[in-house]
């Protein structure tokens, strides 16, 4: 069979997988699962076009590390055919360990990180595969010697960021997000075992970085956005909170271990195996049921998301103060007239933090003359470590 494919990407155009043993990942049902997962969860509530998945978005990574390797390797950079191979299954499967709905429920459905998730979907897809991701797992988890290979996959100027931000960009139709990745990618090195972006690329980098801050703030933190999925976290969280009371769902196997399983099940291989079942159809095939149950809180949140009555969302820089949240909540428990104890489900305060660029590992630029300075020193726009905290408030209309 040949496994040498050809995909059509709306973004790159076509995409050559580059191994056999990409194509046999890909057909796995585990990364065939991604096909289910909204990349942006619901930012398609605000811009109807980012109906995109993580199984475009893990292709379209695939492709610019095909391309990263191209060019390091002109450049006399050591990298072997296994390491080759290795770097591009990493990539692919960086992110398979996501939930339903992306990041809108990491931490509501399992108290469990994606990237620990991923991981231990890799473990399981090297033991089947006789062994064949061991040198992939070691450059995900940063414990190969070429530390450069490992940035290609998580840093801040990785794969992963080039594909979703230009991904991303095309999808919502925000423009603002449209970086250089080609010519970034082109002008990437190698110095002293580290990823370093040659002095003529400094310019494509510092419009990569604006536009990183800029999508999060006009797409990935839109107030819309953040409404829609705090209100989607609440649901999963009114529903374990009923079913621990012992009401009773008609949901989905996954769903349903998720919400009735006792913790001691909930770990290694029986945990894998539920949440290789889980993607968003089960969480929107529920909430079109909860959209009708008896209780107040799950029923109107559900029929909320179901019919894009949201929650309206009132941001600032400093927190708000806490009679100002009394008083909502008290009006809100009259109007509804629910319980007290309930009404933080429809009212609530949060909020949400950028850091555009981290300090902890720096993009660093390699000038003519061989010295490596990080872009914080050379830049001249003010590229800087900086943290951005906005403060929110959902309540109903």
């Amino acid at each position: 069979m040949n496994k040498k494919k050809i995909i059509n990407d709306p973004v790159y155009g076509f995409i050559t997988i580059p191994y056999g043993i990409i194509f046999d990942l890909m057909e796995h049902p585990y990364f065939q699962r991604l096909r289910r997962i909204q990349q942006l969860g619901l930012s398609h509530y605000v811009y109807p076009g980012a109906l995109h998945t993580r199984f475009h978005h893990a292709l379209g990574a695939l492709h610019l590390m095909t391309q990263a390797v191209d060019v390091l390797r002109s450049k006399n950079v050591d990298i072997s055919d296994a390491e080759a191979e290795a770097v591009t299954i990493a990539i692919l499967l960086h992110d398979i360990g996501h939930g339903p709905f992306s990041h809108a429920l990491e931490h509501t459905i399992i108290d469990v990180h994606h990237e620990e998730l991923s991981l231990m979907f890799m473990e399981a897809l090297n033991e089947e595969f006789e062994g064949k991701l061991s040198l992939a797992i070691d450059i995900f988890k940063n414990q190969h010697p070429k530390k450069f290979l490992h940035q290609l996959v998580s840093s801040q100027l990785d794969m992963d960021r080039m594909d979703y931000l230009n991904r991303d960009s095309f999808y919502t139709g925000v423009h603002e997000g449209v970086i250089g990745y080609d010519r970034i990618i082109k002008m990437l090195a190698v110095s002293d075992g580290e990823l370093v972006v040659e002095e003529k690329g400094i310019y494509s980098v510092e419009k990569f970085l604006v536009s990183r801050r800029l999508m999060y703030w006009q797409v990935y933190l839109h107030k819309t956005v953040v409404s829609a999925e705090q209100m989607l976290i609440r649901i999963l969280m009114r529903a374990k909170e009923l079913a621990k009371q012992g009401v009773k769902f008609s949901v989905s196997e996954s769903l349903y271990f998720f919400l009735y399983g006792k913790a001691e099940e909930k770990q290694g291989k029986k945990l894998l195996e539920q949440y290789a079942g889980l993607d968003d159809y089960d969480i929107m095939m529920s909430i079109k049921e909860w959209a009708s149950c008896e209780d107040y809180v799950l029923s109107f949140l559900s029929k909320g998301i179901l019919n894009r009555k949201l929650l309206k969302v009132r941001l600032q820089n400093e927190p708000f103060e806490g009679d100002y949240i009394e008083k909502m909540r008290h009006k809100t428990g009259i109007k509804h007239q629910i319980e007290k104890k309930n009404i933080s489900y429809l009212v609530f305060e949060g909020k949400e933090t950028i850091s555009s660029y981290s300090s902890n590992e720096e993009i660093k630029i390699l000038f003519k003359d061989g010295r490596v300075v990080p872009i914080s020193k050379c830049s001249d726009h003010g590229i800087e470590p900086r943290t951005v905290i906005k403060h929110y408030v959902c309540f109903p209309k």
